[in-house]
């Protein structure tokens, strides 16, 4: 074989090597993603009590993580016994349906066209549930229960994220 074809082949299969398309993040075999040490999931959790406690108000906040299982659950002293399932349940919603529950109590009102979601289990549309994010992805959910409204539910909920952005901000 001469240099010049050797050269000619080597340069043949570099740039079909260079050519060819990268593997799909559906085609590796593993995947990496983040989610709140319990340390952080903690600190939202205690703030977002604090918060409620400032209120007045007396409830159970739940931590979930981005696949909605349970890192975190407090229940204040006078919290109802419905709090601790209902917090978790309202977290658990919004990281599964990737937003607020405050927003699918409205867009699943009977008449509307998401309104059988309210018919999954465990899925709870009311006020109180909100995602935390980090860097453009879910990375825990926050669910409050035992305010005299899903509103102060939300409120609640809102100042223990802003407890932790500056621990999960990228």
């Amino acid at each position: 074989m001469t240099i010049a074809r050797t050269t000619a082949l080597a340069a043949l299969f570099a740039t079909a090597l260079t050519c060819t398309a990268p593997v799909s993040a559906e085609g590796e075999a593993l995947v990496e993603f983040k989610m709140l040490s319990l340390d952080i999931a903690g600190k939202a959790a205690n703030e977002t009590l604090k918060a409620c406690r400032g209120m007045g108000f007396q409830v159970s906040v739940a931590v979930v993580d981005r696949f909605g299982n349970l890192q975190v659950l407090l229940r204040d002293r006078f919290a109802g016994a419905h709090t601790p399932d209902t917090s978790r349940r309202k977290a658990w919603t919004a990281v599964s349906f990737r937003t607020t529950t405050t927003d699918l109590s409205a867009l699943t009102q009977p008449g509307q066209p998401q309104s059988a979601a309210r018919d999954i289990t465990d899925a709870l549309m009311l006020g109180g549930g909100i995602i935390v994010e980090a860097s453009g992805s879910i990375v825990a959910g926050i669910g409050v229960s035992g305010a005299p409204t899903g509103k102060d539910d939300d409120a609640c909920a809102k100042a223990g994220l802003s407890a932790i952005v500056a621990d999960i901000e990228l």
